[in-house]
């Protein structure tokens, strides 16, 4: 058997429980501490998981343990400073996301990263997700046709941030899932929103993308629904998908249904059209927790050389398109188009 590899974690809130069971249960992986300023946290962490061997108010006692990599869940707004510290001393780094909440300090990480030559991996969850993968897998194989839009729904009631807008907390996830399905980054943004509960942090917002081959596509994100909702709708030319996230068995349902014009007249009906309404089917993919599938990749990166699926140039694009959004936002919803090299946000006409 293979050296274990030996991770800590940096934060132990609301997601870093997850992160630390995960890479406790991983045969090829060692949790060797914990570090988080709450001491009430670790004490509970402690008591859930008596493998931890160590814990501490100060990140950077993880730095004595001889660690080889780090899964960093803290308040976006510190995700910078520690990857950095954590990168420069020579580890590896899993960070959850959002990278960071500007472009300029995500673009630093990742040529810290590419200097130290380090593992830095961003936590987009859900390309790690079988129905995403399966998602990606109809859309690439023709079996929907052309893609007209995906539109997509995340929303619940809470939690509330006081830091970042419901963007730069709910939208990571379906930008990520939305760049990984197309392949391709948007040409132009726009987003509109409010702030119901709390003056000045949107809690709401409605965000439009288009893509090359003329693709829309649309993120409704919010903390203010009586519902809580996770889905997804594709619509092509010859099939339509729904992927619900929420849904315990049949979380993608593939729709054979669509319309096309059979005829143009020059009288009072101008066009005419054929509506197509076949099955529903739901396909059979094997369900794996895809937080351990992202750390098991992690791992696998790192012993192995491997660039990881969401790297930190993955979480930079993320990062860079949730900026030009939140300019949107701030700015009456205007379509604006991202330079990624420059990270310059430019009126789109």
């Amino acid at each position: 058997m293979s050296k274990k590899i030996r991770v800590g974690a940096i934060g132990c809130g609301y997601w870093g429980p997850n992160l630390i069971r995960n890479f406790i249960e991983i045969p090829n992986s060692e949790l060797v501490g914990v570090a988080d300023l709450d001491q009430k946290l670790l004490a509970r962490m402690e008591d859930r998981f008596p493998q931890i061997q160590n814990t501490t108010t100060n990140y950077r006692d993880l730095f004595e343990m001889d660690l080889d990599a780090v899964i960093i869940a803290t308040p976006p707004q510190t995700h910078y400073t520690i990857a950095k510290d954590c990168m420069e001393h020579g580890l590896h780094v899993l960070v959850e996301k959002p990278l960071t909440l500007n472009s300029d300090e995500a673009s630093k990480l990742v040529k810290i990263a590419e200097e130290h030559k380090r593992v830095l991996m961003v936590g987009h969850v859900f390309e790690y997700n079988t129905a995403v993968l399966e998602l990606k897998q109809l859309i690439d194989s023709g079996e929907l046709g052309d893609i007209y839009y995906i539109d997509f729904i995340r929303a619940s009631l809470g939690l509330f941030q006081t830091k970042a807008n419901v963007l730069w907390d709910l939208a990571p996830h379906d930008i990520s899932i939305l760049r990984f399905l197309l392949g391709e980054d948007p040409l132009t943004i726009s987003s509109t929103g409010m702030s119901c509960i709390n003056n000045g942090i949107e809690d709401v917002a409605y965000t439009t993308f288009t893509f090359p081959n003329r693709i829309l596509a649309h993120i409704r994100s919010s903390w203010l629904d009586p519902n809580k909702n996770r889905s997804v709708t594709i619509v092509g030319s010859k099939k339509m998908v729904v992927y619900d996230d929420l849904e315990p068995l049949e979380k993608i349902k593939i729709y054979d249904k669509g319309v096309e014009v059979i005829r143009r007249t020059d009288t009072y009906g101008d066009f005419s059209f054929s509506y197509h309404y076949g099955d529903m089917t739901a396909p059979y993919y094997r369900f794996e927790e895809p937080l351990r599938e992202e750390c098991k990749h992690f791992l696998d990166c790192i012993e192995n050389g491997k660039q990881p699926r969401s790297d930190g140039k993955n979480g930079l694009r993320v990062v860079q398109i949730l900026e030009a959004a939140d300019y949107s936002l701030k700015n009456k919803g205007i379509a604006v188009s991202m330079n990624f090299e420059t990270n310059e946000i430019t009126s789109a006409f």
